[in-house]
């Protein structure tokens, strides 16, 4: 038996959409496809805006631009993320500052982010790791104080809450991807989420090559023009007509999702009980998206053997982020601030565990039995 760790989801009127964006003629951005997506994402989490983009990647650069960073500016991060998150902001020249994480949920430990507010801190960006959220009332609260922006990487966060709000509406900018690996995918993609009425138009400029292009488009002005610095963000209604696909059908997706990690916590249970493996913890206030379902194991060593017995079982599991802060371009570009408690010592330990839309309950179990076979 051959389980990948992914598969891109597809729910079969895929191919139907795209081939009917390419017959309505118009198969660059905006087109119809693209404006559904926008609407039921609008409808689906409350936000004022919602504009798909290429990627998560440029989403975050938008909302870097639209959040004035400048060079010397620094931004507060959890180093324990995908290296996009930091790089938005370093390609505008500021400095990421990476805190520790909570070992609970992998997410920034938001005890700690006041210690790192600097007269040179900018921004807050929260990760929301595994679609379960940060505890945003705190993280609101610091960025208020100290008059921060906030923009959250909800990468992984969409269909999920906290505190019955959508992940990605708190700050003045969120941030999804729809990347082959996601909940719901259109290949290379993703939004940006705008929560202040007065940054639509500015981003809508950058998102259209610094031109008022979206005003034209919609009768408000008779011609457009260049009126700012941008960059072409627009993706291809052919990848929105996918997406629409699955965002339509959206409860359908989540539902397998949902099923498969609950049998993946069920079957693998007294393994933790015995304290083989540890889970990853879902507060309370945070519903669970079933983006990931990650365990833990005792050392990096443990977590070598366990992802090569997989492997020799035809079982691809893997690991996730090597700390930013460790990497060389997170010494040359940032600093953590505080001590490395959990960052490093929590990524060690971690492996994720094959979790997509095609995968059979057969798979599941095998994978399941596998994993308590090796601890036996």
């Amino acid at each position: 038996m051959k389980i990948p760790f992914n598969k891109p989801p597809y729910i079969g009127k895929e191919n139907e959409y795209v081939l009917s964006a390419v017959a309505n003629g118009h198969i660059s951005g905006d087109g119809e496809y693209t404006k559904k997506c926008a609407a039921r994402m609008e409808e689906m989490t409350g936000t004022k805006r919602a504009l798909l983009t290429t990627s998560c990647t440029h989403a975050t650069e938008m909302a870097a631009l639209l959040a004035g960073i400048n060079p010397g500016d620094e931004v507060i991060m959890p180093s324990y993320t995908f290296v996009s998150t930091a790089d938005a902001f370093v390609l505008r020249g500021a400095a990421p500052v990476f805190v520790d994480i909570r070992p609970d949920t992998m997410n920034i430990d938001e005890t700690l982010i006041e210690d790192a507010i600097t007269d040179k801190t900018k921004a807050i960006v929260p990760v929301h790791y595994a679609g379960v959220g940060c505890e945003m009332d705190t993280i609101i609260d610091i960025a208020k104080r100290h008059n921060l922006i906030v923009i959250e990487d909800a990468a992984q966060a969409i269909a999920s809450t906290y505190k019955g709000k959508a992940l990605g509406t708190f700050g003045t900018f969120g941030c999804y991807s729809f990347h082959e690996t996601k909940n719901i995918s259109m290949g290379e993609g993703g939004a940006l989420l705008i929560q202040d009425e007065s940054m639509i138009e500015p981003a809508e400029i950058i998102r259209e090559k610094g031109t008022n292009r979206a005003k034209f488009f919609r009768g408000q002005i008779d011609k457009y023009t260049w009126v700012n610095y941008g960059s072409s963000y627009l993706p291809s209604d052919m990848n929105a007509a996918y997406l629409w696909a699955q965002l339509d059908n959206i409860d359908l997706i989540q539902n397998k999702r949902l099923k498969v990690w609950n049998m993946y916590r069920e079957g693998l249970k007294a393994l933790a009980e015995k304290e083989y493996i540890q889970f990853g913890e879902i507060p309370k206030e945070c519903t669970n998206n079933a983006h990931m379902l990650y365990i833990k194991v005792a050392d990096l060593e443990e977590r070598t053997k366990l992802i090569q017995y997989l492997k020799d079982k035809g079982i691809m599991a893997v690991f996730h982020y090597v700390p930013l802060h460790s990497a060389p371009a997170g010494q040359k570009f940032g600093r953590f601030n505080g001590e490395d408690k959990f960052t490093t010592k929590e990524s060690e330990r971690l492996i994720r565990l094959p979790l997509f839309y095609s995968i059979t309950d057969e798979e599941v179990e095998y994978i399941i039995d596998t994993i308590v076979k090796y601890f036996a």
